[in-house]
């Protein structure tokens, strides 16, 4: 789109120069609808894109706007089911609350190698005939290997596949919190019936229920209702199911009832290939001397992969410099060496209470105050960022939160750095003490 005022390419260029860690490639999808009483309206193929671009988005695309036209821009999303009045309608009985799916955990974005193949192969076979090949569906690995990314690539492709039906997909202490608030209400009926009416319900990360009795009952009917309509489940942990500590026989043995998958570490190639995948999908193309050089170095999990791209994609793109081999070096000094040791919570309260001049039982404890609250959410992305922890193992370290209010401090964080150069300073200090340790 272009007007006298404003150039729909310019604004998706500067989006790109100024926030290169929030452009996506399918960004050149989107089309502008019409620019009217300094309103942009813009239509998103997708609803995961479309959430993604109101929770994350929305202020770069206005700034971009008010850049390139010098007026004062407002900038709203619209789905293409939003646009046709073909939207779901909203429904105020309280039952089993479903994820957005993250638009960038599709299967054309899932990077297969000999470490995840039985499991990707499975995801797809099930997306074909649920509930018959493989019921239930049980994938374990360790943390940031991939799994939730390969959990919502199967919703994501069983709902094209199936128009229609219904996927799931929550975590483990989503259908935990909803089950007890279902309780609490007096609206455990309706709970009830909103999971076992899914055609697809997948659970991430169901270690979480050890030590939780009710809700380990709660989930075992549940998943017998749903295997006896002939419905999908999809699970997965850390572990094997023999293995999550307190799970119940009766739930152990169910789980394997149908295929138990595992997910390994990938190897050099397979992390390249994804670097390159996440690279692409960026938008960016980097040489295959540097991605080779950050496959070899980065070897734990897909999470510290992926966070190593993205602060040499922020700081050539942002800091001017050249992408080579030499900058990669230069900004990437921690991953040197493969026996160093994994960064702990431990030493990210440390460093944050020791640069904040606070209290660890401060930052950990209720305190709201902006001395207490503002290190706290660092503290909260500097895990997010630079460990493999979940959302709910970081929350569960700051003092037993929700993985939502792990989200929301990664969300102001971003924006204050976006915002106050001197703020965006500080955290780049704080991470490069860390990651030095």
């Amino acid at each position: 789109m272009s007007t006298d005022t404003l150039s729909w390419d310019a604004l998706l260029r500067t989006v790109r120069s100024d926030h290169p860690h929030l452009y996506r490639s399918w960004f050149e999808d989107l089309k502008p609808l019409q620019l009217s009483g300094g309103q942009l309206q813009v239509v998103v193929p997708e609803s995961a894109q479309t959430r993604y671009l109101r929770d994350h988005c929305t202020d770069s695309f206005v700034q971009a706007a008010m850049a390139i036209s010098g007026h004062l821009v407002t900038v709203s999303f619209l789905s293409e089911g939003e646009l046709a009045g073909g939207g779901v309608l909203a429904t105020s009985e309280p039952g089993l609350s479903q994820t957005d799916l993250n638009p960038d955990y599709t299967f054309d974005e899932f990077v297969v190698g000999p470490s995840n193949r039985l499991a990707h192969a499975a995801c797809r076979a099930v997306c074909q005939q649920p509930g018959t090949l493989y019921n239930p569906l049980f994938i374990h690995g360790a943390s940031g290997l991939g799994k939730s990314h390969l959990l919502q690539a199967t919703c994501d492709q069983f709902q094209r596949v199936n128009p229609g039906a219904t996927a799931a997909y929550v975590s483990c202490e989503v259908f935990v919190n909803d089950f007890i608030r279902a309780i609490e209400t007096g609206r455990l009926a309706v709970f009830r019936n909103s999971a076992r009416k899914c055609d697809v319900l997948v659970i991430d990360d169901v270690q979480f229920l050890a030590n939780r009795e009710s809700s380990q009952e709660e989930l075992f009917h549940t998943f017998n209702a749903l295997y006896q309509s002939r419905r999908q489940i999809i699970l997965s942990a850390d572990s094997p199911p023999s293995e999550i500590p307190t799970l119940e026989e009766r739930l152990i043995s169910r789980f394997n009832w149908g295929l138990v998958a595992q997910i390994d570490t990938p190897n050099r190639e397979t992390r390249q290939a994804i670097l390159q995948k996440k690279a692409r999908l960026r938008g960016c193309e980097i040489p295959a001397e540097i991605l080779d050089y950050i496959a070899e170095r980065v070897d734990a999990n897909i999470r510290l992969l992926e966070g190593a791209l993205t602060k040499l994609i922020t700081e050539t793109e942002l800091g001017g410099k050249p992408m080579n081999l030499e900058t990669a070096r230069a900004i990437l000094p921690s991953y040197d060496g493969r026996d160093q040791r994994p960064l702990q919570i431990s030493d990210i309260l440390q460093t944050v209470c020791e640069h904040f001049g606070i209290r660890t039982q401060d930052l950990l404890g209720r305190k709201r105050t902006r001395s207490i609250s503002q290190p706290r959410q660092i503290a909260m992305y500097l895990a997010r960022k630079l460990t493999p922890l979940s959302l709910e193992e970081i929350g569960a370290h700051f003092g037993g939160r929700d993985h939502s209010t792990v989200i929301h401090a990664e969300r102001v964080v971003q924006t204050d750095c976006e915002q106050d150069d001197r703020y965006a300073d500080t955290i780049q200090e704080l991470s490069r003490r860390l990651l030095t340790k």
